[in-house]
């Protein structure tokens, strides 16, 4: 009998569907050869520091670091849970073979070896990989079924990201709550969480301490449309001025046309993170209510895997294409068939489809299956999906812009229009379905929505170099502004590239290499801190409360905070994951920053009670700390503990 185990009972079912497995039995399905059972998430986790050892219960920095021997794994003290892995260790124990049908990432290739870890599992293991959850991508899988071996390394990187994660929040939680938490608050530091929280407080004390400078723009119109002065902000008001006296009166004059004919590429196919992002940006769903959607439409068949962090297609999936459109037709009817009768291959772009851009798992997809029964919400996140599908085998969009110089008395001034000459795959998102879906609660209807009013095309009249006339001159006084507080959407932007701004989609690629968090636990992060009341949200607005604040103050260590480095550590987590590092190098390197950081922390008298006047507390200068009533006359100060090699 061949054991197939799942991560959970829906998923089980489709699979026992697929081997013919249709009788059910308590805790799995079983037929034809097969016996397919399912895990409930996470069966197994790494055991608590006290139950490794007694001296660890208590919360006293003299027991840290903690650093294990050796790491175990228990299983979750639920009753649900007990019963179901002692159902799953029944069925190892007679099995012939396992299969391993875990959701196909990290995480899900974790959950299901610390089963067969817990369950003593002896008998040969294969490996099913799957992007979608239709019959036809299941009955594929089967067929090239893969030895467990081969994802050896994918199993170490998620080990050592769990083995990462109790490190530092084990020690780190318990080290800052006994030096500096006050009345019993928990001060809970995380690998990704920290970083984090910094990104929300350092964006937020930017906005606090930023200073609005007073600036002029000129601006003339002519023939009815708007000019801005080439020399741009003026600084100077006395300048300003006289820039707007010398060229009142006075004709504008075209000096130069200058047109360029420019191509337009279809938007990228969604990876998690940019759906997460546009649902942000569109309808003011947050993160984990879009994780929470589009696995819905994992689950339901009507989408591809959603836990990834590719754009990209692999060469395999084009001539699938074609049944894919076919199966969703009904639903854009207008859209696909002009795509499918025109008797053309369909094309096959670089910027969709590499192969060197696909890892795991490819773009999120539909599965050509026609949705059905869907929410407005679902049906929202599906169309949106669809339809960046199906621009990706449209034209290019080709564009003129246009680009008018004109002058008044040696004071410059430009205007750019852009004309589409032909609209390509701007076509697929005329009118879209998702718009009449901005209503009620799917919508928080904010200033964040006109982000791109900038860009906002326009059509310039036709002006000859040469020609003159009257115009209108403006002298408009402004005040710089300090820059946005964070929301979801670039937040989770932020995440991605490491705190770095970024706007390019090719630079943001390079980046998430060095991204802080993965694509799939992004959500959940962005959840914790709103769970531990370190930030708030205002209307889209992510605002860290005063105990965010605090605790980010409270932190020195560079490595805690920074999301560089934070994303250099998830770099090498990829690396172990890829067979490029290795997961003992990676496990000494977590203990020996883990120690250091304890010692650190260990030696800094920050918030001590001032041992000459016994009424202030130490506080830190630049070389020593001092007694916060220094202004009182105490002169007590103490130079810093050199720190070990």
């Amino acid at each position: 009998m061949i054991v197939c185990i799942a991560e959970k009972p829906s998923v089980a079912r489709d699979i026992a569907s697929v081997l013919g497995a249709k009788v059910k039995c308590d805790g799995y399905l079983e037929g034809n050869g097969y016996q397919v059972t399912w895990a409930l998430g996470h069966l197994c986790r790494l055991l608590e520091p006290q139950e490794y050892t007694d001296s660890w219960k208590p919360w006293t920095l003299g027991r840290l670091p903690m650093i294990p021997e050796r790491f175990s794994i228990k299983v979750d003290e639920d009753k649900g849970v007990q019963k179901q892995f002692g159902i799953i260790q029944k069925l190892i124990e007679k099995a012939d073979g396992v299969i391993n049908c875990g959701d196909a990432g990290q995480e899900g290739e974790l959950i299901q070896r610390w089963i067969m870890h817990k369950a003593k599992c002896k008998c040969p293991v294969q490996r099913l990989w799957i992007s979608s959850l239709t019959p036809e991508a299941i009955k594929e899988g089967f067929q090239h079924l893969k030895p467990q071996e081969e994802y050896q390394h994918l199993y170490e990187a998620g080990m050592m990201r769990a083995i990462g994660d109790w490190l530092l929040g084990m020690n780190a939680t318990r080290l800052y709550t006994i030096r500096f938490g006050r009345d019993r608050q928990v001060l809970s530091i995380g690998r990704v969480q920290t970083p984090t929280l910094a990104l929300i407080v350092r964006r937020q004390e930017e906005i606090a301490n930023f200073k609005p400078e007073k600036y002029w723009e000129l601006k003339t119109t002519y023939r009815d449309t708007v000019f801005a002065a080439t020399q741009g902000k003026y600084t100077s008001e006395e300048e300003a001025r006289k820039a707007l006296e010398a060229i009142q009166g006075k004709d504008f004059t075209i000096t130069k046309v200058e047109k360029k004919n420019g191509t337009e590429f279809a938007p990228r196919l969604f990876d998690l993170t940019s759906l997460q992002v546009e649902c942000n940006k569109r309808f003011g769903y947050s993160a984990d209510d879009t994780l929470k959607l589009i696995q819905g439409l994992y689950e339901k068949k009507f989408t591809t895997y959603p836990r990834v962090d590719t754009t990209f297609l692999s060469d395999d999936i084009y001539p699938k294409v074609p049944d894919t459109l076919k199966g969703i037709t009904g639903l854009y009817p207008n859209l696909i068939e002009p795509l499918l009768s025109s008797g053309k291959p369909l094309p096959k772009s670089k910027k969709v489809f590499d192969n060197s851009k696909v890892t795991d798992h490819h773009a999120i997809i539909p599965t050509g299956v026609m949705p059905v029964g869907l929410s407005a919400q679902e049906q929202a996140v599906f169309d949106m999906i669809a339809r960046r599908f199906i621009a990706a085998f449209y034209p290019d969009c080709k564009i003129a812009t246009t680009t008018v110089l004109g002058d008044v008395e040696g004071v410059g001034f430009k205007v750019t229009g852009k004309t589409i000459l032909s609209p390509g795959w701007r076509t697929v998102f005329e009118k879209t379905s998702t718009d009449a879906q901005k209503t009620g609660s799917d919508l928080e209807k904010n200033s964040d929505e006109n982000d791109n009013n900038d860009t906002e095309e326009k059509t310039l009249p036709l002006f000859k170099e040469g020609e003159s006339g009257p115009h209108l001159p403006d002298l408009t006084e402004k005040w710089t502004t300090p820059p946005k507080p964070y929301t979801e959407a670039t937040l989770l932007r932020a995440m991605e590239t490491a705190g770095k701004t970024v706007d390019s989609e090719e630079l943001r690629d390079i980046l998430k290499e060095n991204g802080i968090g993965r694509p799939s636990t992004r959500a959940a992060i962005i959840e914790t801190l709103f769970k531990r009341n370190y930030i708030r949200k205002e209307r889209k607005n992510l605002i860290a409360t005063d105990t965010g604040v605090n605790l980010i103050h409270t932190i020195d260590n560079a490595l805690l905070k920074s999301a560089e480095l934070t994303g250099l550590w998830e770099r090498k987590l990829r690396d172990i994951e890829h067979g490029k590092y290795t997961a003992p190098d990676f496990l000494q390197e977590l203990k020996q920053m883990v120690s250091d950081l304890v010692f650190e922390v260990k030696s800094d008298k920050t918030g001590d009670l001032c041992p000459l006047c016994r009424q202030g507390r130490l506080i830190k200068g630049h070389t020593a700390y001092g007694c916060s009533r220094w202004k009182e006359g105490c002169s007590y100060r103490e130079p810093f503990p050199v720190a070990k090699n």
